[in-house]
């Protein structure tokens, strides 16, 4: 019997619907009464949202009385951004080159952009 993988950081965000729950839950603590209302799709299906995000660590879950209150567990997000700043080596690198041709071509029109089929 294989035990069940948990979602990790990037399987939560992969989808559209936990981003915008995030997104809600980075104000306030809320209820999945309140969160459920923002959207389409049954209380069920958000509950389903929230557990996966709880399993990869981005939300805390809170019983308070009958109710349990959901809340963003910002620094889970430091797996991204650890991530995504090796990356930002390339955005800098073409940002720099698309400045220097700017400024010394005086027109972007100018830049010419290799292609896949050029490389």
């Amino acid at each position: 019997m294989v035990a069940e993988q948990k979602p990790d950081i990037f399987q939560a965000l992969a989808d559209p619907t936990r981003r915008k729950i995030l997104k809600m839950l980075a104000y306030k603590e809320l209820p999945v009464t309140v969160i459920s209302n923002q959207f389409p799709i049954s209380r069920t299906a958000v509950s389903k949202h929230l557990r996966i995000l709880a399993e990869s660590k981005l939300v805390s879950v809170e019983k308070i009385g009958r109710e349990k209150k959901y809340k963003l567990q910002a620094e889970a997000l430091y797996e991204l951004k650890d991530w995504l700043s090796f990356y930002e080596q390339f955005w800098d690198n073409k940002l720099a080159l698309l400045k220097h041709a700017v400024e010394n071509e005086g027109s972007p029109t100018n830049i010419h952009m290799v292609t896949k089929d050029e490389e």
